[in-house]
């Protein structure tokens, strides 16, 4: 049986993404409205409630718009926004949140598709919180560069058009200098912490790739956890996990340099724990590409559960 999938927003970054590893798979189909039709309201609810799974690529506040116009008990929704990552009745679709995460997903109608910056901040929190290695109360401090394309079509043209009003010749730069970032709820919520973590994202002149950095003063935590127990913890939590994996401890060691893009045009997340033993220091690295596992690699493989099918199909 072909699975009927409407992409609303396909014409975005994510959208294109999704629909690219969608199209030469034979087990589901891709419905499209026509360019005339795309903001009929009439026209969405009848293909919103009509597929077997709709995937939002929307703004938040359009994708808030359009879930009201699902009235079909049996509809299934992936919310690739930052709309509904932690609200009420909608899963966080991290299947390797936890060991019932992946079930969650599969039997939910209202999934929403982490945020990049997010989905490598809960994946190096969860396990150590969870393991008792990382007090939930305790001040985190999370830093990270991703490139461009991971802050939307706004912050593409401004490294891409030269015509456009912000635009940019800036190989770094540092943002989010409010201090009010989106991704940090769902960072808060869905990590397990109690306080909200101080965040500062940063973008390069590149278009994809992205490093997540969890700085750890071993000697502050409880117990004072050596870096092999860093490791073992996530190690553990991501035992036969296909798409995170966690690199040796003495590969790492013997890392100069880690690079952003390193993982570009793959599905997977990978975490790094960078140590120096005597000064009782260590940084748990994340890296992935924000258009894959950040993104849509992320939705294709909730799609993918929620339809039943291998989690692996279409992905690499």
């Amino acid at each position: 049986m072909t699975a009927r999938i409407f992409i609303d927003g396909e014409a975005g970054t994510t959208g294109l993404q999704i629909r690219a590893r969608l199209d030469s798979r034979a087990d589901v189909e891709v419905a499209s409205l026509p360019d005339d039709k795309r903001k009929d309201p009439v026209a969405r609810a009848e293909m919103l409630n009509g597929c077997d799974l709709a995937i939002l690529c929307l703004p938040d506040a359009a994708a808030r718009e359009v879930v009201v116009l699902i009235d079909n008990p049996d509809a299934r929704v992936i919310d690739a926004s930052t709309a509904h990552r932690t609200a009420d009745g909608w899963t966080y679709g991290f299947p390797e949140l936890d060991a019932e995460q992946a079930g969650r997903i599969a039997e939910a109608k209202r999934v929403a598709n982490p945020g990049c910056y997010a989905l490598a901040s809960v994946a190096m929190l969860r396990p150590l919180i969870s393991a008792g290695l990382l007090p939930a109360g305790h001040a985190v401090t999370l830093n990270a560069v991703s490139g461009y394309s991971g802050g939307g079509r706004k912050m593409i043209e401004s490294y891409e058009d030269e015509n456009a009003a912000d635009y940019t010749e800036a190989p770094f730069r540092v943002y989010g200098l409010g201090l009010e970032h989106k991704h940090v709820p769902e960072i808060e919520v869905h990590g397990g912490l109690e306080k909200r973590p101080l965040f500062m994202p940063s973008v390069g002149r590149f278009h994809q790739g992205m490093i997540v950095q969890l700085p750890l003063a071993l000697w502050s935590l409880p117990g004072k956890p050596e870096p092999k127990d860093i490791h073992g913890a996530l190690a553990a939590h991501y035992q036969d996990r296909r798409f995170v994996t966690v690199a040796d401890l003495a590969d790492t060691a013997a890392m100069a340099g880690l690079e952003p893009e390193a993982l570009n045009g793959t599905d997977e997340l990978r975490l790094h724990v960078f140590a120096n033993q005597a000064h009782e220091h260590a940084v748990v690295a994340a890296l992935l590409d924000n258009l894959g596992k950040g993104a849509a690699g992320q939705a294709v493989h909730n799609m993918n559960l929620m339809l039943g099918l291998d989690e692996a199909v279409g992905l690499v």
